[in-house]
């Protein structure tokens, strides 16, 4: 991974794992705690592809093992998030371009009801069976509706920070609409195509212009 990945993805990774142990865990929701990290892991995945996202997805997962008050064996979430990162690199879309809220909401369900299946499964593996205790099923709604919760407000702001950093003409095209996409959700993607449109429309009317001077010029009249 280039300098500029590795400092971008690790600042996101910290900010975001802060965020959830210090806030979103003391806010003592009913079921699961809303994963700020995974989605962190997504928003990367869905940009830099499935490599960066199995990087991502172990580093920050091995982050959060270490990370106080950790109370599960090192490497769990780890494993979990290097293959939700991997997985969710396979579906980035070939052009960059997300035209629909359908294919990453998808995305994040996904992710969510695998992570909590395989988080629980890892630990039933090594002798933790504190989620058939919570009630699994329980677990699966709560993160899965947490998370979509979510989803709108993280993902298009890690994507467009991400494309940012690659110096993506997407990004530069929408990031002065960046708050209202992100506040309306998943529409980054389709502000920047029609902000490409519209370039693309004033090219074609300035060089109708030039044609028609030309043609007046030459004394060749033109409709």
């Amino acid at each position: 991974m280039r300098f500029n990945r590795i400092l971008l993805s690790t600042t996101l990774v910290i900010v975001a794992l802060v965020v959830q142990v210090s806030v979103l865990a003391r806010l003592h929701l009913p079921g699961a705690v809303p994963d700020l990290l995974l989605l962190t892991v997504l928003g990367l995945a869905l940009v830099y592809g499935h490599v960066g996202g199995c990087l991502i997805g172990f580093g920050a997962g091995l982050l959060a093992d270490l990370a106080p008050p950790a109370d599960h064996a090192a490497g769990r979430y780890a494993l979990v998030l290097c293959v939700i990162g991997y997985l969710a690199g396979l579906v980035r879309p070939e052009s960059g371009q997300v035209r629909t809220a359908t294919g990453p909401m998808a995305v994040v369900v996904g992710a969510a009801i695998g992570s909590t299946l395989l988080y629980a499964g890892v630990g039933a593996l090594v002798g933790d069976t504190a989620a058939r205790h919570v009630g699994l099923g329980g677990l699966l709604f709560t993160a899965t509706l947490y998370d979509l919760l979510l989803a709108p407000f993280v993902v298009p702001a890690v994507m467009w920070l991400a494309r940012r950093a690659e110096n993506d003409p997407l990004a530069e095209s929408s990031g002065g609409s960046k708050a209202s996409d992100v506040a309306s959700g998943w529409l980054s993607s389709g502000t920047g195509l029609r902000i490409g449109s519209q370039r693309g429309g004033f090219r074609m009317k300035a060089s109708k212009a030039r044609v028609a001077r030309a043609g007046r010029i030459k004394g060749v009249k033109r409709l």
